[in-house]
């Protein structure tokens, strides 16, 4: 496998840097933000709903949005160097914060350039490797994106002890942001890229076959019981983590998901995708059923959240590599659009349902509920979106019947 992983062209890699860059700013500042409303802003849970909730789905539009118009102009570039931009340069302007109306805004801005860069970089990803090495490829980019993420939160761990103010600490993003975005610069696009695309947009999905369409309905279904990642710090807080160990915890997740994203999702390319995909949905379902129903045990939160790093380890890479192999090749920047808007529309609602069942019934409902969501979803995935032949394009956008429980590409 190390042979296989430096033989992945400089692209992979190059994303793969910037993104370990990125994320080490945004997760720098990502657990810090539920801290800063609870104890600066004095904001509850359902504010941090709506901020993220609308943040997300924000995103999700623009990178349906900027899919189209990658596909449309054969260029991907563009659109990751301005969207790590964006990003890059919202999340230090967080320090000048005084009212959650202006944490919405700028995290509105963070995730829009999210939201701008996504599906270029996704469809950049695919088109850079062959499909036997589609899950290979995500998974090494997850993995460096998630070492960001380590990164990124024992930062905020070493300037909280050192007892820095929360402000002052979003202004430290702007180091690694700026690296990023120069790193973005550097990035060639591959020579092989399809030519610019006027095919018209279309919402009922036209030109993708019912597989994948059937995909991401299920895959909205899981999103429903899948709200923002910081009800999960607010509630280690809750059950009587330290502040200071609260982003360590959340590099304990990202430092599992590291070590195993590109083992994982390589094995993707072995086994096929719905394997890796129905197991991580299955480990996220209990996960989150543990706690919900954790009565106050803090200890059990580190093996719990360790467990859910290997949820994220098995799904991330996967997910997207399947996306490449269900959608035709001249339409991938939109497939990815697709994918992302579906995965993330979805987090608005969640949020906002998520939030609302906390405040109003306490959390063991809000957690159980989100579990039924996962466990239905995985089943709905194995009985009912592969239960035909799957259709995987190839390199001239021809349709051709392969079985759908054997290796993809």
């Amino acid at each position: 496998m190390f042979k296989a992983i430096l033989g992945l062209p400089a692209t992979v890699w190059l994303l793969g840097l910037v993104s370990l860059f990125n994320d080490s700013a945004s997760e720098l500042l990502y657990p810090l933000v539920p801290l800063y409303l609870a104890s600066v802003l004095m904001a509850g849970p359902k504010t941090l709903g709506i901020i993220e909730g609308i943040a997300e789905a924000t995103s999700s539009l623009l990178k349906l949005f900027s899919g189209v118009l990658a596909d449309r102009t054969a260029s991907t570039k563009r659109w990751v160097v301005g969207g790590y931009s964006l990003a890059a340069l919202a999340r230090p302007l967080l320090a000048f914060a005084s009212s959650w109306p202006v944490v919405l805004v700028l995290r509105f801005a963070d995730r829009a350039g999210k939201g701008l860069r996504t599906s270029p970089r996704d469809a950049l990803l695919a088109q850079s490797v062959e499909p036997t090495q589609r899950g290979l490829a995500f998974g090494l980019h997850r993995a460096m994106d998630n070492a960001g993420a380590v990164i990124g939160p024992l930062l905020a761990t070493g300037l909280l002890a050192l007892e820095m103010p929360l402000r002052d600490i979003f202004l430290w993003t702007a180091v690694p942001g700026a690296m990023a975005i120069a790193l973005a610069a550097c990035i060639r696009e591959p020579s092989s890229a399809q030519q610019p695309q006027r095919i018209p947009f279309q919402w009922n999905l036209h030109g993708f076959p019912p597989v994948f369409k059937r995909y991401l309905l299920v895959l909205a279904l899981f999103t429903l019981g899948n709200s923002s990642n910081m009800f999960l710090l607010l509630r280690a807080k809750e059950l009587g983590l330290p502040d200071y160990q609260v982003p360590l915890l959340w590099a304990l997740v990202s430092t599992t998901a590291m070590l195993f994203s590109t083992p994982l999702s390589a094995l993707s390319d072995r086994l096929g995708r719905q394997r890796l995909i129905l197991s991580g949905w299955v480990v996220y379902g209990l996960f989150y059923l543990l706690l919900g129903l954790n009565g106050g045990h803090a200890w059990l939160l580190w093996p719990l959240f360790a467990g859910y790093g290997l949820f994220m380890a098995a799904t991330e890479g996967a997910e997207k590599a399947l996306v490449a192999d269900l959608a035709p090749t001249a339409l991938l920047g939109t497939a990815y659009g697709w994918f992302n808007l579906t995965a993330g529309i979805m987090l608005l609602p969640a949020s906002l349902l998520f939030g609302g069942l906390w405040q109003i019934a306490g959390p063991a409902l809000a957690f159980g509920i989100a579990a039924g969501c996962a466990l239905l979803a995985a089943l709905l995935l194995h009985y009912w979106v592969m239960r035909t032949p799957a259709v995987i394009p190839v390199a001239t956008s021809t349709l051709e019947e392969e079985p759908c429980n054997s290796p993809p590409g």
